[in-house]
């Protein structure tokens, strides 16, 4: 069992969690406990999906032989390769049963969503042109684990979508996208020789270590266009992103980015918890 848990990469459920707490707390008054229950189960089964997904797409073109990173599950021979893909199909269909109950509780347009969501999920590295081989990984963790995933979430308990509501998206989006960019900066090396054309291997290792510091400060500053005082609680996790932001900038590569993975990760949970603690207060 241990080696399943290992293979949902535990240390990017974050990107999961996040935006589904941030979007509950903006709803506020309109705090639906089953809603936001669905809504989480819907996240974290997309993205235990996804991880399985790329771990068996990776794996059986070899794009894992030589990775530096956490274990993959068929790179390494811990697990068949039908193995993992049915494991992604399990958590893909979980996640598409969830958010079909959650559509059905409060708009049908979530069934479409939650479609072009699955769709993306396995299309990640699955499939004969799998977009995250051609670098545009980042924009579509953006777009369903920051601005779907959040937005959906608030819409799912009021019935709307607001300005606040993207506004609050914003963020979760840029530190999801810099999970997946310090992966991809780790593994650039391995994933250039494969013909894997992630984004960090589009812009070379220096432009990469700068977007993803680009990513972490655009987060903050876009809690300050919410104009709410008590949303820059965000900034008590700033000594935390200068850390990374150091670490990033020093040059540490390859297996010194691992431990950076997942202080990231908990820089998203601990943004967002004092986000959505922000956003209860006011």
């Amino acid at each position: 069992m241990n080696k399943w848990i290992a293979g949902a990469r535990p240390k990017t459920l974050p990107a999961a969690i996040a935006p589904v707490a941030v979007g509950t707390a903006l709803a506020g008054a309109n705090f639906h406990p089953f809603l936001a229950l669905l809504a989480l189960l819907v996240s974290l089964a997309l993205q235990v999906g996804v991880n399985y997904a790329n771990d068996y797409s990776d794996g059986i073109k070899g794009t894992d032989d030589n990775r530096v990173g956490p274990m993959r599950l068929v790179a390494s021979g811990a697990a068949p390769a039908h193995h993992v893909k049915t494991a992604a199909y399990i958590a893909l269909g979980f996640g598409a049963i969830v958010g079909l109950i959650l559509a059905l509780q409060t708009s049908l347009w979530l069934v479409a969503v939650g479609a072009v969501a699955i769709a993306a999920a396995w299309g990640y590295t699955g499939g004969k042109n799998p977009y995250g081989y051609f670098g545009f990984g980042e924009l579509a963790v953006f777009v369903f684990f920051g601005l779907v995933a959040t937005m959906g979430t608030y819409y799912a308990q009021t019935g709307e979508l607001t300005l606040n509501s993207l506004l609050v998206a914003i963020p979760m989006g840029c530190l999801s996208c810099a999970l997946l960019a310090i992966n991809n900066l780790r593994d650039r090396a391995a994933d250039e020789l494969v013909g894997k054309r992630t984004l960090a291997v589009r812009l070379g290792d220096a432009s990469a270590r700068t977007a993803f510091i680009a990513l972490l400060l655009t987060a903050h500053i876009s809690v300050l266009l919410l104009i709410k005082p008590w949303t820059l609680l965000t900034l008590l996790v700033l000594p935390m992103t200068f850390s990374l932001i150091k670490a990033i900038r020093s040059g540490a590569n390859g297996a010194a980015l691992i431990p950076l993975l997942g202080k990231t990760g908990k820089l998203q949970l601990r943004f967002a918890i004092l986000l959505a603690l922000g956003l209860l207060l006011s």
